[in-house]
């Protein structure tokens, strides 16, 4: 059977829990690991995803370790969009705001 793996990063702005995990973890980037494997028999080439991970990586007296937690993708999703709309609700910075409309 034929796998393959996809690594990407994502940017939580505030604190945020994953599926159903009651960890809370911090904001920062994350590394998000994706394999999947080769669908045999087809006339084209198409992958079905096997397992997403969120690599969260120690901190403190844990610094240097690295902790694979599985999550699913929807779950993954879920947590950007809650943290989208928590980031839009509670940020005053004035960078956050969309530019005003030229009125000339």
């Amino acid at each position: 059977m034929f796998t393959r793996s996809t690594r990407s990063t994502v940017t939580f702005s505030n604190d945020f829990t994953i599926g159903y995990s009651q960890l809370e973890l911090p904001p920062g980037t994350y590394e998000i690991l994706v394999e999947e494997e080769l669908i045999q028999g087809l006339s084209f080439e198409a992958y079905r995803r096997t397992a997403t991970y969120l690599m969260i990586r120690g901190r403190g007296s844990h610094a240097g370790q690295t902790t694979m937690q599985m999550t699913t993708k929807e779950e993954l999703e879920h947590a950007i969009a809650c943290d989208r709309a928590l980031s839009e609700t509670t940020n005053d910075s004035e960078a956050a705001l969309s530019p005003l409309e030229d009125t000339k």
